[in-house]
């Protein structure tokens, strides 16, 4: 058993935890720029990759690797889903579809799932702890540069359950000091992790994409409307 898996997964991943903020999606997102196609799709990419890390926990929760960790409390599938009621209507299960990545993204937390069920830790450490830390930080964002007026579009960011989030952390990062491992696995669940990261940036590479198309569209109907206003004060 290693010492400390949380200061491992912590350091280890720190590279990659700057590289996301860099992409450029996300740097939009921090710098307030927020566009409710790019996020609803977002909100709905994260509902197949949540429905697939909570299926495998579900199925491993008795695995000496995912007991110590295994907190329902933290399960996001159904405020994802009041999200997207939000965006989509009642029909939004039959609307949405997961994005290339995303697909990518949710057969790698299944065939671990099936396969290395001890690699599910890096995926819910990813994801979790993330949500409860920078995610807060999102939340205030989003609802501020899409004029959000009430609770309803960011509940993915509502952990009601959870009464201190600095609490909980803790605990979290101290359960995770308990599973039994091996050196070879600790840095397996390391590697791991930093796939987790790609796997979410690739992601947000798609949704940059998607935005910049939106922001040009925009900018040409702007150069459009203005070119006809133009011709018609010339001809008056």
């Amino acid at each position: 058993m290693v010492s400390s898996l949380a200061n491992e997964l912590r350091e280890g991943t720190t590279k990659s935890h700057s590289m996301a903020e860099n992409v450029s999606f996300v740097k939009s997102f921090l710098g307030g720029v927020v566009d409710k196609k790019s996020y609803r799709q977002l909100v709905a990419n994260l509902y197949f990759v949540y429905c697939a890390i909570e299926e495998e926990m579900l199925v491993n929760k008795d695995h000496p690797a995912i007991q110590p960790i295994y907190f329902t409390e933290l399960n996001r599938k159904i405020s994802l889903a009041e999200d997207l009621n939000y965006y989509y209507g009642s029909d939004w299960l039959n609307i949405i579809e997961p994005s290339s990545a995303t697909k990518v993204y949710v057969d790698r937390i299944h065939n671990i799932g099936d396969k290395q069920p001890e690699l599910l830790v890096a995926h819910a450490y990813t994801r979790y702890l993330g949500d409860l830390s920078g995610g807060q930080i999102l939340k205030k964002i989003a609802r501020g540069a899409m004029n959000l007026s009430d609770e309803r579009g960011t509940k993915f960011y509502d952990f009601d359950e959870i009464e201190d989030d600095k609490i909980f952390k803790n605990s979290y990062r101290s359960a995770l000091d308990t599973i039994p491992l091996s050196s070879d696995q600790v840095q397996n669940i390391v590697s791991e992790a930093n796939i987790s990261f790609t796997l979410n940036m690739k992601m947000f590479e798609e949704l940059n994409s998607s935005m910049v198309k939106i922001i040009t569209m925009i900018i040409v109907n702007t150069v459009q409307k203005f070119k006809s206003k133009s011709v018609l004060a010339t001809a008056d």
